[in-house]
């Protein structure tokens, strides 16, 4: 069992300022309309969840923002699965995949800090973003790697994505969306509306894992993750209609400014911790 950070925790919702609950909520918000368009919801919450609750164990914020972002996920996979109709035969066993890795990552987590992965976090945005400027027109179409004349490899690659942003997303999480769908564009040739509507199943299987393991262990805020991730859920959707209405062409340029934002927050923390 997880040991709260501080005894004020228990029956924390009630006890939290009127805005900071309206900050949560707002930051789920916000997180699930990113997260449905290109991925990376946690990158909102977390540090949300940081600043309203500075005594919780980084293990309960992680845990929490899981039960927050699996709301708006299972809203935003369902809105893509309804009208892009994403081929299952790719998207169930990379989504098996990410589950089994997930679940491996989620156990690492008791382990491991956040910061110790900022910096490497930090240097695999930076080159997803140069690669994906450097190639304006990857995502707008989609070309298959691979194709027909080789679908076993087609499926490995898309297990061993699975399994490898699965454990990442397990043990830390932020960011899984959109290397999801990065991955799914650069590596198998999909465009990016279709990336995302498969990095949004997969997400869905990873954030489903995570919590098989940190429920147990009694490490999830439920008032917390039950709020966020009502608002989570409306942003969800919001966000998954806006992205199929106005296509590939939208959601690679918001892919583009998210990672931007990401690298700067990250950076910043990154510099933060050098000094400090």
């Amino acid at each position: 069992m997880v040991e709260l950070g501080t005894a004020a925790l228990e029956g924390l919702l009630p006890d939290l300022d009127v805005r900071l609950l309206l900050f949560l909520a707002l930051a789920g918000l916000a997180a699930g309309f990113v997260d449905a368009v290109v991925g990376g919801g946690g990158l909102i919450q977390l540090p949300a969840l940081l600043v309203a609750l500075p005594g919780a164990a980084p293990v309960q914020l992680l845990a929490t923002n899981k039960l927050g972002s699996i709301m708006g996920t299972t809203t935003s996979a369902l809105t893509y699965y309804r009208r892009v109709r994403p081929d299952l035969r790719t998207a169930l066993p990379l989504a098996g995949a990410a589950f089994a890795g997930s679940v491996g990552g989620a156990l690492l987590a008791f382990l491991i800090t956040k910061a110790a992965f900022n910096p490497i976090i930090l240097v695999v945005l930076v080159g997803v973003g140069i690669y994906t400027l450097a190639r304006p027109s990857m995502g707008q179409m989609q070309r298959l790697r691979f194709g027909r004349r080789h679908p076993r490899r087609h499926l490995a690659v898309a297990l061993l994505i699975g399994l490898v942003i699965g454990a990442y997303d397990g043990a830390l999480g932020p960011g899984t969306g959109s290397f999801f769908v990065f991955a799914l564009v650069s590596a198998l040739g999909y465009g990016f509306l279709e990336a995302s509507a498969k990095a949004k199943i997969a997400n869905l299987a990873t954030n489903l894992a995570a919590l098989v393991v940190f429920v147990p262990q009694g490490a999830v805020l439920w008032q917390v993750g039950l709020l966020m991730g009502a608002c989570n859920v409306v942003g969800g959707y919001l966000g998954a209609r806006v992205a199929v209405a106005r296509g590939s062409r939208f959601v690679r340029l918001f892919f583009v400014v998210v990672l931007a934002a990401f690298i700067v927050k990250i950076g910043l923390d990154t510099w933060s911790q050098l000094l400090g």
